[in-house]
């Protein structure tokens, strides 16, 4: 190396590939809370190799993991230590004894919930912004971050289809998001008096919807929950019939949440429809595609999610089926000004003079103007990071390979004897009963919705429990017309149609035992 390449490495505070430090084993800063160069390269390699392990050997551990109450104290440790320990003890004790005890949403037969896998560039994006202590809040605090979220809002809008007109901001996830764009339709259409106030959603919607409604501040008389229609869809007609009612009872309708993928079935709200009721009245529609919003980056997924365009604003959550790891979710609306007006910290400054320096000139952008939150992770980055590594169409096919994966199920379910489909294949997601000693022909679908025949709810509960306690395969249930039943969500690129045969055939036997 020469000396100007020595000197330049030096300003930049890096050591080049291969070499060590002359002062590799002293700290890296004055004072405490900081470790050597050694030690901190030795306890890396160490934690890489924990999570290479990890994602390696995901399959050959239990979908589930669970520790009772006791002993999770006790690993975890009750007092806060006054001296410290030695640092790759500890990332070896958290690493094999306490993270793995919870669910594994990356198993090929965690069918439970929502999976989501994460991927390996998500999880550098993840330490690089922490150890850059990166903050896309204000353009000053965070030039480069803040594009960063910029470039993949923009990204994500475009994989969407939506217009070059939406923009948001990256939250912690859908309820934030619903939250957030909850606020801006409440300022927008009402100003300050939420009295009389009325907004519309299914009884399917996600409850982070009427948790958000309690936030703003409304009571929950205003949010009018209606009992779905076919296919387990928010009927617009229904909505119409109750705005124009409420509107002739002095009330003031202004909001419509619709849903892109309910967590139960994956039913898909018809949002050409809302979209036109909404038009007609001048209310606000926004669309939770928190999780099913994701499957219009494919074609036949943008199908069943037509007229994702047409809404005002839209929730989607790139940690569940975008494979991003825990926090990433974001919120989008057509028009970003209206976040602005809502969030802006002049809007809110109490201090004039402390924040003033970061106050956004010219084109920079503030995206502290538009969310909730100041002091912001860079939870965009692995997004970014991830799309750059494998491209989008990698993405578009793991996305098509979940769609693929719930049609071969529910035609595995619809063929069996022992088995039932309550609802059929719809944006990933199967919802089925074990019924045990043959049954009839399956016929329409309405009556399996209606569950007028459906066996006792505590059966499904009971076989759910038995597969789970094999070790081999996480099924849990859900309750669908009033009547449970069993529901696999099969987006996890992972899995294969031998993981779905397996899981079935685990589904069968428990019944049978029981």
């Amino acid at each position: 190396m020469s000396g100007g390449e020595a000197e330049r490495v030096a300003a930049a505070g890096r050591v080049p590939p291969g070499r060590a430090s002359l002062d590799d084993e002293r700290p890296y800063r004055q004072g405490e809370l900081a470790l050597s160069a050694g030690e901190m390269r030795r306890v890396g390699r160490q934690v890489v190799d924990l999570v290479v392990e990890r994602l390696l050997g995901v399959a050959q551990a239990p979908p589930h993991a669970v520790l009772g109450v006791a002993e999770a104290r006790e690993l975890v440790g009750r007092e806060v230590p006054e001296e410290g320990a030695d640092l790759a003890d500890l990332v070896e004790r958290v690493a094999r004894d306490v993270l793995p005890q919870g669910v594994r949403f990356d198993h090929p037969r965690c069918f439970a919930f929502v999976p989501t896998t994460g991927n390996y560039p998500a999880v550098l994006a993840d330490a690089l912004a922490s150890a850059f202590l990166s903050v896309p809040g204000a353009w000053l605090v965070g030039s480069g971050p803040t594009q960063i979220e910029l470039t993949a809002l923009g990204w994500l809008t475009g994989l969407l289809g939506l217009p070059d007109s939406f923009g948001g901001v990256f939250v912690s996830g859908g309820s934030v998001a619903n939250l957030t764009a909850l606020t801006a339709a409440r300022d927008d259409r009402l100003g300050g008096d939420l009295s009389r106030a009325r907004l519309y959603c299914s009884t399917q919607a996600h409850p982070s919807v009427a948790r958000a409604v309690h936030v703003l501040g409304f009571g929950r008389d205003q949010l009018c929950a209606l009992p779905p229609g076919p296919g387990l869809r928010l009927d617009a007609r229904a909505v119409r019939e109750r705005v124009v009612a409420d509107l002739a009872a002095g009330l003031r309708p202004f909001a419509v949440v619709a849903t892109v993928g309910t967590t139960s079935t994956g039913a898909v709200d018809p949002l050409p429809e809302l979209s036109a009721v909404c038009r007609e009245f001048g209310l606000w529609l926004h669309a939770d595609g928190a999780y099913g919003a994701a499957a219009a980056l494919t074609s036949r997924g943008r199908e069943r999610c037509a007229g994702l365009a047409w809404v005002d604003s839209l929730t989607v959550d790139p940690h569940k089926w975008l494979f991003q790891p825990y926090e990433a979710g974001c919120v989008l609306v057509r028009d970003p000004a209206v976040l602005r007006a809502s969030f802006r910290m002049d809007r809110h400054r109490l201090d004039t003079g402390y924040l003033a320096p970061a106050r956004a000139t010219g084109e920079e952008v503030n995206l502290d103007d538009y969310g909730p939150q100041q002091s912001r992770g860079l939870r965009a980055l692995k997004l970014w990071l991830s799309l750059s590594a494998f491209g989008a169409a990698a993405f578009r096919r793991a996305v098509d390979h979940g769609l693929d994966l719930a049609e071969y199920a529910g035609a595995r379910i619809a063929a069996h004897p022992d088995l039932e489909l309550v609802t059929p294949p719809a944006l990933g997601i199967v919802t089925f009963r074990y019924r045990g000693g043959g049954r009839a022909p399956q016929g329409g679908g309405s009556k399996r919705e209606g569950g007028g025949a459906a066996p006792d709810g505590g059966l499904q509960e009971r076989v759910s429990a038995a597969v789970c306690a094999t070790g081999d395969a996480m099924v849990l249930t859900t309750e669908v017309a009033g009547a449970r039943c069993l529901r696999l969500c099969t987006i996890n690129p992972a899995s294969t149609e031998a993981d779905i045969d397996r899981t079935l055939a685990l589904v069968a036997t428990a019944g049978a035992a029981l």
